[in-house]
């Protein structure tokens, strides 16, 4: 622990299982004071059993009203860090209307929520970063049957260059990070999911230009220099962790 981190306080989302939990981790462990939500109370619940120091708040970041609430009981927050995540499989002819809307909701319209929730806070104190979870599968590469997931994840990128711009004098910084195939629980759901899990697995792997799945811990990485003081002149940027894949 170098402390890089030391008196922040950290909002991260998503943060049960994957991306978040490794995020928040990670911050915690620098120093900062952590405010851990996510939907799901008992992986929230284990979290918090192995590092009770990290607040743990169950949150729906869909629900508006629910997150309106949640920041009227933040007096400050130096870094948002935006994890909240849906993968759907599918071209554009298998995308309904109801996956189009569900992804839409889940991968964008939640960080514009706690994004207009927490901006406020930030702007009152003249600081603050706000690091967003896009994805390789954005506008940055396409991939088959990552339709909807790629479009939304492409507006995260969107989105954090706006805020970027329009916030960039109050000395508040936005950006993202696009991650590749990188080990989570989620991940492992989806290959279960598959018709030969043990295929699908090979096959992730075999598309990988460096031969594996990248870890949360990597992706943490990257998020714990963005929410520094080493990363003071960084806003608008994303930065691909991505084993390669996007190049």
């Amino acid at each position: 622990m170098s402390g890089r981190l030391n008196g922040k306080k950290i909002i991260v989302t998503a943060a049960g299982q994957g991306i978040g939990k490794a995020t928040a981790i990670a911050f915690y462990k620098e120093g900062a004071h952590v405010i851990a939500t996510d939907l799901n109370s008992k992986t929230l619940a284990d979290l918090n059993k192995d590092y009770p120091e990290i607040k743990v708040i169950e949150l729906d970041s869909t629900d508006n009203n629910a997150i309106l609430n949640f920041a009227k009981g933040i007096d400050k927050v130096d870094v948002l860090f935006n994890a909240v995540g849906f993968v759907h499989h599918g071209t554009i002819l298998e995308c309904e209307e109801k996956d189009w809307d569900f992804s839409s909701n889940v991968n964008v319209k939640s960080m514009y929520f706690m994004c207009k929730a927490i901006l406020p806070l930030m702007v009152k104190q003249n600081s603050g970063s706000i690091i967003n979870v896009s994805s390789c599968a954005s506008s940055l590469k396409g991939f088959p049957n990552r339709f909807v997931y790629g479009t939304t994840k492409g507006a995260v990128i969107g989105l954090t260059k706006a805020i970027a711009a329009d916030f960039v004098k109050h000395n508040i910084r936005c950006n993202s990070i696009a991650p590749g195939t990188v080990y989570s629980p989620s991940w492992q759901d989806r290959v279960n999911k598959s018709p030969d899990p043990i295929q699908a697995k090979k096959d992730f792997i075999a598309r990988q230009p460096m031969g594996r799945l990248g870890t949360a811990e990597e992706i943490a990485a990257v998020a714990l220099y963005l929410a520094s003081d080493d990363a003071t002149f960084t806003t608008g940027t994303t930065i691909s962790v991505d084993g390669g894949i996007s190049i």
